[in-house]
Formats: C-alpha cells, sequence, structure tokens
C-alpha cells in the first residue's frame, strides 16, 4: 500500500472518505431512532472521531481482531459489520449482530473479527490481550487492536491488560481515542501524571501520539505498526488525539463543554478536513457529495427494514446463556 505520508493514494483516501461517512450517516440515523423511541438502550456516537476508526481498521484483516467500548458504532463499521445488523440490534430486532439482545453497547461480529464492545470502561482491554495471546500461541500472525476511551486509562483493566502483553510480547494495539472526556468530566482534572502515552511506556509498550482528526497520519501510523506486529514486533500503543462532537450520549446536550471549544472542534472534524485534502488532489465536490449520499441512502434503507424486523421471539430469551439447564423457563 501507498504511504499516504510522502505520495498520498487518491483512491485509498476517497474509500477512507466513504468509509467515515457511512459512519457518520449511522450514528445519525441512530440518534434519530432513539428520539422516535426505537431504541431503549443509550446510544453512544463517535461522531467527530470517525478517522481513527477508518484509519485503524483500513489496515486490518478480515481474521484480525478488534474489542471496542461503549461507543463502538465506528469500530464495528470500519471492520466490515453490516449496518442493517447493527441497526437490528440497537433497535432490539431479530436478525441483529447478538440477535437483538445486547444492544448499542454490546454489539460484537465474530464473523469479521469483532469480538465485542463494552458497557464496563476499559474491560475490552483485557479481552484483547487475552485473544492477541491465543493467535500467538496458535501461530497466527494475526493482529488485536483494542479501542477505548482516555477515562479507560484510570481503571484497572489498563495496566493488567498492556502488563500482560508487554511481558508475552502479544501482537495486540492498544488505541486511546482521546476525545477529553470521561463522560462530562474533562478528563486531564482527573488523571495524575503525563497521561496515558506515558503510562503505556512506563509499562514497556512503545507509545504514539498522533492527530486524531487527520486520517493520513493514522493510517501511516497504523500501516507501520501493525506491519511490525505480523513479524513478531510485539504491542503498541497510539494516543489519538480527537473530540466527540456530541455529547456523552444521544440523549446529552453536552452543555457542561465551553462552546468555543466545540466550536473550534468543529473546525478541525475528520471528514471536512479530509475533503479539503481530496480537494487539493483534484478530486470534484461532486464526487464527495455522491459519497456522502450513498451513505446516507444506505443506512436510511438499513433504518427502513430495521422498523419492518420483528422482536425476538420469546424462545430466544435463554439462548445463548451459559448453564441453561439452572435457568427455569416461565410457565
Amino acid at each position: 500500500m501507498a504511504d499516504l505520508r510522502n505520495r498520498p493514494d487518491r483512491d485509498r483516501l476517497l474509500a477512507y472518505y466513504h468509509t467515515m461517512s457511512r459512519i457518520r450517516a449511522f450514528e445519525m440515523a441512530a440518534e434519530q431512532a432513539q428520539k422516535d423511541g426505537l431504541v431503549t438502550g443509550a446510544v453512544h456516537l463517535s461522531i467527530g472521531q470517525e478517522a481513527v476508526a477508518a484509519g485503524i481498521c483500513g489496515n486490518l484483516r478480515r481474521d484480525d481482531r478488534i474489542t471496542s467500548n461503549h461507543r463502538g458504532h465506528g469500530h464495528t463499521i470500519a471492520k466490515g459489520a453490516d449496518p442493517l445488523a447493527m441497526m437490528r440490534e440497537l433497535c432490539g430486532r431479530a436478525g441483529g449482530t447478538c440477535g437483538g439482545k445486547g444492544g448499542s453497547m454490546h454489539i460484537a461480529d465474530f464473523t469479521i473479527g469483532m469480538l465485542g464492545a463494552n458497557g464496563i470502561v476499559a474491560d475490552g482491554i483485557p479481552i484483547a490481550a487475552g485473544a492477541a495471546h491465543g493467535a500467538k500461541l496458535l501461530g497466527e500472525d494475526t493482529v488485536t487492536v483494542c479501542f477505548f476511551g482516555d477515562g479507560a486509562v484510570n481503571r484497572g483493566p489498563f495496566l493488567e491488560g498492556l502488563n500482560w502483553a508487554a511481558i508475552f510480547a502479544l501482537p495486540v494495539l492498544f488505541v486511546c481515542e482521546d476525545n477529553g472526556y470521561a463522560a462530562t468530566t474533562n478528563t486531564r482534572s482527573v488523571t495524575a501524571g503525563p497521561g496515558p502515552a506515558a503510562r503505556a511506556e512506563a509499562l514497556g509498550v512503545p507509545a504514539h501520539t498522533v492527530d486524531g482528526n487527520d486520517v493520513v497520519a493514522v493510517d501511516a501510523l497504523a500501516q507501520d505498526l501493525i506491519a511490525a506486529m505480523r513479524n513478531g514486533g510485539g504491542p503498541a500503543f497510539i494516543l489519538a488525539r480527537t473530540y466527540r462532537l456530541k455529547g456523552h450520549t444521544a440523549a446529552d446536550p453536552g452543555t457542561y463543554r465551553p462552546e468555543a471549544e466545540v466550536t473550534a472542534a468543529e473546525e478541525v472534524e475528520p471528514i471536512s478536513r479530509l475533503a479539503v485534502t481530496l480537494a487539493e488532489l483534484g478530486v470534484a465536490a461532486e464526487t464527495l457529495g455522491e459519497l456522502r449520499k450513498d451513505a446516507e441512502a444506505e443506512m436510511a434503507d438499513a433504518m427502513t427494514a430495521t422498523r419492518a424486523s420483528p422482536h425476538p421471539s420469546p424462545e430466544q430469551a435463554y439462548t445463548d446463556v451459559q448453564d441453561i439447564g439452572a435457568v427455569p423457563w416461565p410457565n
């Protein structure tokens, strides 16, 4: 693949533009679905963070694995999941990625290597370390990527997962999406020391900081690190500085954030930023418009099909439950 740092690959960037547009269109549809009462649980949007998901997952194979967090729609789409199955999952419908029983925070799709989003902050980290360890024991050349937010670095699984990965030189890429907030709290106000990258380095995991709103930079860094991992290079850590343009959940207006801060972030959000780069490469505005329309139409169709989909049957309630024999079936 071309090295985008020195010679931008026009077609590759167009593909990234489409991926990021699809992620945003999906999340806008999901936000509306919650307003319409179709989603009964929380929906955590990653609008504004699309470049991290696209730039990392664009360097993964189908048999590579990822883990995510409660803000995981973008990672799942970028890894190759079917948006219709995802939308059905959010709305609790049959045909969802988890049969309509997991919801937004627990999307998983093993067919594309998506081992699961997680409603417990930082719990995807040890899962990713375990998956990478399994791959190493099996002699695979696969890579596992773990996405988590900056709030997760203050949780115990961060220490446990990175320590395990470093000790056993596991092929796992830890990606911290630093959007500046842990739920509604400014992360830096509750994080001691110089921050996530320093903590990773202290555990022997090489850390790299990147502008998470620049998909070209994210892609270039991911290419290098993932290639090294396939050759036995061990774990690595990416601190991707980005910003979520929405509140903590779709129902959160985010009024705790300074208005000037949000406005400044909107001016450097990743999709518009990539559009400028593509224009400099000679891509017409009409071409980008068609890609956005395609993404919006795809998600509108997914939403229409989801509305027409049935809820799971009552008989499915106890499927996928461990020790089903111990669970009494209601009369």
